[in-house]
């Protein structure tokens, strides 16, 4: 058993170089991925993303104001869409603060780097 372990990790080894392919540098021009830099594409994600969740934080915003509205004047009503409204007021100032320190941070990465 042992000996066909140091056969099998012998054969594995002398396999990695014929494994081995000359990619050189336009290898990504043949694999038709595109030609986009990668961190732009990462903010770009990021900015749909933030977008999205905005997009709810501001149904949840007008939720709680349509609650506001028709509570008919009940202290309890009135309190819980006063919360709901300040959740989704709290969630709409951290999806502004993601989106700028993502803009920041990617955009001093491509600054540093010398891609932009």
């Amino acid at each position: 058993m042992r000996k066909i372990a140091i056969l099998t990790a012998i054969f594995a080894l002398t396999a990695v170089p014929a494994l081995a392919l000359e990619t050189g540098i336009s290898y990504g021009a043949y694999t038709d991925l595109g030609t986009r830099d990668l961190r732009e594409g990462i903010m770009q994600i990021i900015t749909v993303l933030l977008g999205f969740l905005g997009i709810v934080a501001i149904i949840v915003i007008l939720w709680g104001g349509f609650r506001w509205l028709t509570s008919g004047g009940n202290e309890e009503k009135v309190g819980e869409a006063k919360k709901i409204l300040a959740s989704g007021l709290v969630g709409l100032i951290i999806i502004f603060t993601a989106y700028a320190i993502a803009n920041f941070v990617i955009t001093q990465l491509l600054s540093a780097t010398g891609a932009a």
